[in-house]
């Protein structure tokens, strides 16, 4: 990327980060995110099946979408999940943008609010495997039509699943940090398709067009390999903090219409780490386009997460109903 963003943090403050999220901590003093001995975080750019209290606040979005000319943008959003049910969570996600193409004025904007229900209803804690189901609703026409927020909505049922790989026997010990997450799901709009009306007064016409509205398939997962398995549960490597609280991982998000002409795949592949202490979590990742569809140039995203459930657990451990 020519334009290159950097989400800066005064050194002090980010060590605070570290060791307020570190005090009290230890294995299994607390239930977010586990299936058996495996803790899965909350990954940032495909969603966890983990049905949870917790806020992500703020996630940082930096790119450089494709276009003539090419346009900088970036995404300030917030996502907060409460268990409102045994196994039930209800989250709520919204985001402001920033963008800028290249000769001309900055354009800013909320992006549509969207719901999302997600049902954990399976958790195997010898396999270390979970699955959950889940809909999302974005709703058209709450956000800013100049940031290119849709006018319509769109409905997206969802399958989350998990898998870490601690049952393998000793002799795979090195493969046995690894865990994937991910999520498949189609994007059903509400409307299939735009129509747009103008008048030529030199000819007095009137003009039709119509811009497709595709059902989207979306699919994304998530490699990640936890150093904090490996400390506790495979073998201890004496890694010092912040380093034995950390999880590498890459992440894969994808997208392909599947009718009515609209278009190919695009997505991105997102290479970082992710730092996990006992109240919260900080991850930040490179964003790469999968292809020329998707831009040429990589960005970059960051996310402070909380886990409400520990920090205040006699209000959010509980379901609401």
């Amino acid at each position: 990327m020519k334009i290159s963003a950097t989400i800066r943090f005064h050194k002090s403050a980010l060590w605070q980060i570290l060791l307020l999220g570190s005090l009290g901590f230890s294995q299994h003093a607390f239930a977010h995110g586990f299936a058996g001995d495996r803790f899965f975080p909350a990954t940032i750019s495909t969603d966890d099946p983990f049905a949870a209290s917790e806020w992500s606040f703020p996630t940082i979005l930096y790119t450089r979408q494709p276009g003539s000319p090419p346009t900088k943008s970036i995404d300030f959003s917030s996502d907060l999940s409460i268990l409102v049910l045994p196994k039930v969570a209800l989250t709520l996600s919204d985001g402001y943008q920033w963008q800028k193409a290249a000769g001309q004025n900055s354009q800013t904007g909320f992006n549509n609010f969207s719901a999302n229900l997600l049902y954990e209803f399976f958790e195997n804690d010898a396999h270390e495997a979970i699955l959950s189901i889940g809909l999302t609703s974005e709703f058209g026409g709450t956000g800013t039509r100049s940031i290119g927020s849709s006018s319509f909505s769109t409905l997206t049922p969802i399958l989350y699943f998990g898998k870490g790989l601690g049952d393998l026997p000793e002799t795979l010990n090195i493969l046995r940090p690894l865990a994937v997450t991910g999520e498949f799901g189609l994007s059903i709009p509400a409307r299939s398709a735009n129509r747009s009306v103008t008048f030529n007064p030199s000819d007095q016409q009137t003009q039709v067009t119509s811009t497709p509205n595709p059902d989207v398939f979306q699919w994304g997962f998530a490699v990640e390999y936890s150093l904090i398995y490996l400390q506790e549960h495979v073998k201890d490597i004496g890694l010092r903090p912040p380093f034995d609280r950390m999880i590498p991982l890459v992440e894969f998000s994808l997208s392909a219409p599947v009718d009515r002409h609209g278009g190919t795949t695009t997505g991105t592949i997102n290479a970082g780490v992710i730092w996990s202490g006992k109240y919260c979590q900080f991850g930040v990742e490179a964003v790469l386009p999968v292809n020329q569809h998707t831009g040429f140039n990589p960005g970059v995203v960051g996310q402070l997460h909380f886990y409400l459930d520990d920090i205040l657990p006699k209000l959010f451990s509980k379901p609401l109903l």
